[in-house]
């Protein structure tokens, strides 16, 4: 599913105009996307918890040349599955 067929199936389902739909979609990413870079997780109850994880510094193998290299530590987002998410998905 795109974020346009997405956008169209919560406009219906919630009873909103495209635009409005479109609206409370982008503030919802654009909520979680700070949150997560400010270092804060996000739970939404029966659905899911995105947050941050450090990945540590490793090593790694140059593609082209096939040297030796450090890659460093990073941080990343992740998502869990909540509990209602996982149920829906198994039936």
């Amino acid at each position: 599913m795109t974020k346009s067929e997405f956008i169209d199936r919560v406009a219906a389902q919630a009873g909103l105009e495209r635009q409005q739909a479109l609206g409370a979609v982008d503030a919802a990413i654009a909520v979680i996307e700070s949150s997560l870079a400010d270092g804060q997780a996000v739970t939404l109850t029966g659905f899911g918890k995105f947050h941050v994880a450090q990945r540590g510094a490793r090593a790694g193998v140059n593609p082209r040349t096939g040297e030796a290299m450090v890659i460093d530590a990073t941080r990343i987002p992740r998502f869990t599955a909540g509990s209602a998410l996982k149920k829906a998905v198994r039936s």
